[in-house]
């Protein structure tokens, strides 16, 4: 059953329902269109595309001050927080709220997903390869794929996280 988690400043939402392995999918409705599920590669490709505008370090940056903040439930303030953060990125700001809503509520999803060991680490890994690494989005979205747990965390702690 769907589980609306916030409203963006649109008039768009965001919400955790069901989907093909739990019940912690992440999908999104934009005004006037339907509901989907955005894939990481679609995120990661615009955040690098705008990273391209606003430098990506500073994309990284606001990524990492939402990413100390998540636990394992919502949390308005930091909702308030990314339309704040996203407000820096001028007419890009709708489009920031609504992906860093989406990379909030994945690394939610991670932190309560069964059996998950890196949890929202795995999200800190593939923002880090697109945006600092300069890795293509396509790569890093299937980076983890068929790799041990101890391997991606031995890469982590070597990118110091």
């Amino acid at each position: 059953m769907a589980h609306k988690i916030n409203s963006f400043s649109n008039g768009g939402f965001i919400e955790f329902d069901t989907g093909c392995f739990d019940k912690w999918c992440v999908y999104i409705q934009r005004p006037g269109s339907k509901r989907f599920a955005p894939s990481d590669v679609e995120y990661f490709k615009r955040l690098k595309e705008i990273g391209e505008k606003t430098g990506p370090q500073k994309i990284y940056d606001d990524f990492v001050v939402i990413y100390n903040r998540t636990t394992k439930n919502t949390d308005s303030k930091v909702f308030d927080l990314i339309l704040s953060l996203s407000k820096f990125y001028n007419e890009d700001a709708e489009e920031v709220e609504q992906w860093f809503n989406v990379i909030y509520a994945g690394m939610i999803a991670e932190e309560n997903k069964e059996g998950a060991i890196l949890k929202k680490r795995i999200k800190r890994l593939g923002i880090h390869q697109v945006l600092i690494d300069g890795i293509a989005p396509k790569v890093a979205a299937v980076f983890s794929k068929g790799k041990k747990w101890h391997e991606l965390d031995e890469i982590m702690k070597e990118k110091g996280f």
